[in-house]
């Protein structure tokens, strides 16, 4: 064997060993700090089967925007909000096995899937479209689970109209952009198109809610992240310390949609494990 194949051997053998501890001691912070926030594994084990009937969908006419929803189920009604560029197909796994306990109403967001487009968006508009669609649709006191966009819609939801929903589990939610990973941010500034502008403008500036408005947030709130989520896990903890009477869990092994999006299972496991108890 050449010296230079040799050294070159040596090289690569050294970055590799190098990354492989760097990777090991990352994750063993990564694991010992989610575990101060309730790290939890939810048990899928006596999650019902999906219920498999076809989903009703209809529209509805807002102050605003005309919104596209589909029905599953029966029962306590549970609104169903989906992420950022997204449709209520995203969570339609989630849907069908919720369907087993409750009656799922899974929108689609203004500017997103089959609901109007319009040149304005924000948080406070889309919780003042779910306002709306909770009025007139005399839903009491329905529950509410978001994920990511949806978590946070779900938030000002909560803050703007305080008496409105019977429960919130809010997943993958941030107060502020600057609560985002590096990487995400850095991603989504490459990626930025003009289809998807007004979305990806909303994610880099909003939402900005302040510790007054969490404060004063009065339904019974589940916050929750995976343990690799794309969302700091202290702005995670910031919201559980300062939203009241808060819960919070962290997925261990978890991303930003595993447990919610990818995984209707899991979603439901969430959902019974905070729901019942209000």
């Amino acid at each position: 064997m050449s010296k230079k194949k040799r050294n070159f051997i040596i090289v690569t053998v050294t970055i590799l060993l190098a990354a492989m501890y760097s990777v090991s001691i990352w994750l063993i912070v990564v694991d010992r700090t989610s575990a101060k926030y309730n790290m939890i594994k939810l048990d899928v084990s006596a999650v019902p089967a999906r219920v498999e009937a076809a989903p009703e969908e209809f529209d509805i006419q807002l102050s605003d925007v005309k919104m596209h929803y589909a029905v599953y189920g029966e029962g306590k009604p549970l609104i169903l909000v989906h992420g950022n560029g997204r449709s209520h197909e995203a969570l339609e796994d989630a849907a069908k096995y919720l369907a087993n306990d409750y009656k799922v109403y899974a929108i689609d967001s203004r500017c997103h899937g089959k609901s109007s487009a319009t040149d304005d968006i924000s948080y406070d508009l889309m919780a003042k479209d779910i306002k709306e669609f909770i009025e007139q649709l005399h839903l009491e006191k329905p529950y509410l689970m978001g994920h990511s966009d949806g978590g946070i819609n779900g938030l000002a939801v909560a803050i703007n109209y305080p008496d409105l929903l019977g429960g919130l589990i809010a997943c993958g939610a941030n107060t502020t952009p600057a609560a985002f990973k590096a990487y995400f941010t850095i991603a989504v500034k490459v990626s930025y198109n003009s289809s998807h502008s007004k979305l990806d403008a909303m994610m880099l500036e909003q939402p900005n809610f302040t510790e007054a408005q969490l404060k004063s947030i009065k339904t019974p709130t589940y916050i929750v992240a995976g343990e690799f989520d794309i969302v700091k896990l202290k702005d995670t903890a910031y919201m559980a310390k300062t939203i009241p009477n808060c819960k919070v869990a962290i997925i261990k092994w978890g991303d930003h949609s595993s447990y919610i999006s990818k995984d209707g299972k899991q979603a439901y496991a969430l959902a019974q494990q905070f729901f019942p108890t209000l």
